[in-house]
C-alpha cells in the first residue's frame, strides 16, 4: 500500500512537532510562488498554535464562569492614581508581577473585574490559575500531596488569582498554605486577590498575626488597591423587592 504525500508530511510534521495544521491545510493554499506557498502556510500555522494555546489557557485556568472586561461598568470603581483603565485592560500589571487588591463590599464585580482580567491575560498568552480561596485551602492544607501538585502548577503560572479572600476564617494549616503561596508569587508572578476585609481587619481571619503581616507585606510591594465603590448588582437585580 502507498503512502500519500499527505500522511508523509504528517509525519515529518510529528517529527519536528509541528502539530497537524500544515497536513491538513497545505492542499487548501494558493500562492504565486514557493515562498509565497510558505509564508502563507507557516503563518496559518503560527495563528493556529497561537489559538490552541489560548484555549489550553482558558481551560485550565479553571474559570468558574466567563466574564469579559467589555461587560464590566468601570464607573463603580475607583484606581489608584499609578493605574489607569488602558493600563489594567491591556494586563501590563501582569507582565511586570504586580498585584492587584480588589476591595470592595459583597456583589460590587470585584469577581466579575478578577475573572475578565484573567481571561484577558490567557487570551495575551499569559498562563492564569482562578481558585476561590476557601475551597483552595480546604483541598490543599489537608494533603501534602496536594500542596506540592498545586505548587508544581504555580510554578508555571504568570497569575494567580484567589477569590473571596477572607469569607471565612482559616486555621493555621490554611494561613501557612496561603502564606507560601502569596511567597510564591512574590516578584515572580502576580497575584490577584478580590476581598471585603481591609487590610486592618485581615489578622481577624489568619490564624498567625505575624503571617498575617508578613503576607500583606508582600502583597502591597508592588501591588495595586482598586476600590469598588457601587451597589450591590445581585441586589438591585433581586426579584425579590
Amino acid at each position: 500500500m502507498s503512502i500519500t504525500d499527505k500522511e508523509v508530511i504528517s509525519g515529518y510534521c510529528r517529527a519536528l512537532r509541528l502539530g497537524t495544521y500544515i497536513a491538513d491545510e497545505y492542499e487548501g493554499i494558493q500562492a504565486e510562488s514557493h515562498g509565497a506557498f510558505l509564508i502563507s502556510l507557516l503563518r496559518g500555522a503560527i495563528e493556529n498554535r497561537s489559538r490552541e494555546s489560548r484555549m489550553r489557557n482558558l481551560k485550565q485556568a479553571g474559570f468558574e464562569l466567563r466574564k469579559y472586561l467589555k461587560d464590566f461598568d468601570f464607573s463603580s470603581i475607583r484606581l489608584p492614581e499609578m493605574l489607569n483603565r488602558d493600563t489594567l485592560c491591556s494586563c501590563k500589571v501582569f507582565d511586570d508581577s504586580e498585584n492587584l487588591i480588589l476591595y470592595g463590599r459583597p456583589g460590587t464585580g470585584k469577581t466579575h473585574l478578577a475573572t475578565a482580567l484573567g481571561i484577558e491575560a490567557c487570551n495575551r498568552g499569559l498562563k492564569v490559575l482562578y481558585y476561590r480561596t476557601s475551597r483552595l485551602v480546604n483541598v490543599v492544607s489537608q494533603d501534602a500531596e496536594k500542596m506540592f501538585s498545586f505548587l508544581k502548577k504555580l510554578d508555571k503560572a504568570d497569575v494567580l488569582i484567589l477569590d473571596e479572600w477572607g469569607y471565612i476564617p482559616f486555621e493555621r494549616k490554611g494561613t501557612q498554605m496561603l502564606f507560601e503561596a502569596v511567597s510564591s508569587c512574590y516578584e515572580k508572578r502576580s497575584l490577584v486577590i478580590t476581598t471585603n476585609l481591609p487590610f486592618d481587619e485581615w489578622n481577624t481571619i489568619f490564624y498567625d498575626e505575624k503571617l498575617t503581616m508578613a503576607m500583606i507585606d508582600r502583597i502591597v510591594h508592588h501591588g495595586h488597591l482598586i476600590m469598588h465603590e457601587g451597589q450591590s448588582y445581585r441586589l438591585s437585580h433581586s426579584k425579590m423587592k
